[in-house]
């Protein structure tokens, strides 16, 4: 009868030797800590270019050499079991823990001008790329450039928002100088407060009285007795044709 000791799978880290053990562990961790990883095919580039590729990919990836059997192991284990197809031939993995686009920039660059290296495949954010989706992810811009243009276009919309504020102000401003300018100079005089109506009656009564003293009185026609009394008769010398004698009494027939 079978125990269940028997039965039990065993799993696939218990068929690695001891001194490997750390090996499967260490690629592990960099399929789970990675941003992205790329699979590429390194036949036919020397040791240089291996080198230059690993300048041109920067600090933050790390282009490593690996063993297939290892590798699928540690895919395996990160829950990447999609990657083990590609794992044949030469492979070396660029394990991308900074900007995935700049690290897929470089190495669609180095590979136009060196046709060794043969992008396979990857993965990003735990999902399967393509060659086809990496080649896409080379041709967006990088953080860095969004970022420049992102903080260019809210500059662009804080200074339209002043602007925006400041216009209605200006119109306003110019408003009320077009209001003063166009104003009656008679009201302002009668300054703020003081009905139009009472400024037109008060100024009619001052011009009337103004007219008044300036007409000269008419002399009475002789015969005429509807002129009064008082009425004052001017000689054509234009002096006084009444006489007082030394009497002082008026000497004005009768």
């Amino acid at each position: 009868m079978a125990t269940e000791t028997d039965t039990a799978p065993v799993h696939a880290r218990a068929t690695v030797r001891p001194d490997k053990a750390d090996a499967v562990a260490e690629l592990t961790e960099h399929f789970r800590t990675a941003a992205a990883a790329v699979l590429t095919e390194y036949r036919g580039l020397t040791v240089k270019q291996i080198s230059d590729l690993r300048v041109a990919l920067g600090s933050d990836t790390t282009y490593s050499v690996v063993k297939n059997t290892l590798t699928k192991l540690a895919a395996g284990n990160a829950g990447l079991a999609h990657l083990e197809p590609l794992l044949e031939g030469p492979i070396a993995v660029a394990f991308v823990n900074g900007e995935p686009v700049t690290a897929a920039k470089a190495l669609r660059d180095y590979a136009r001008t060196n046709p060794a290296l043969v992008i396979k495949g990857g993965v990003l954010d735990g999902k399967p790329l393509t060659v086809e989706e990496i080649r896409k992810l080379a041709d967006l811009e990088s953080r860095e450039v969004l970022l420049t243009k992102m903080a260019g276009a809210l500059k662009g919309s804080l200074s339209q928002a002043v602007y925006l504020l400041a216009a209605p102000l200006a119109q306003a401003a110019r408003a009320v100088g077009a209001l003063q300018a166009k104003a009656d100079p008679s009201v302002l005089a009668a300054g703020a407060g003081t009905p139009a109506a009472e400024v037109e009656q008060a100024a009619a009564v001052e011009q009337d009285a103004a007219v008044e003293q300036d007409e000269p009185i008419a002399a009475p026609h002789p015969g005429d007795e509807s002129a009064p009394a008082d009425v004052i008769a001017h000689d054509s010398t234009g002096t006084d044709s009444t006489s007082t004698d030394s009497t002082g009494t008026d000497s004005t027939p009768a």
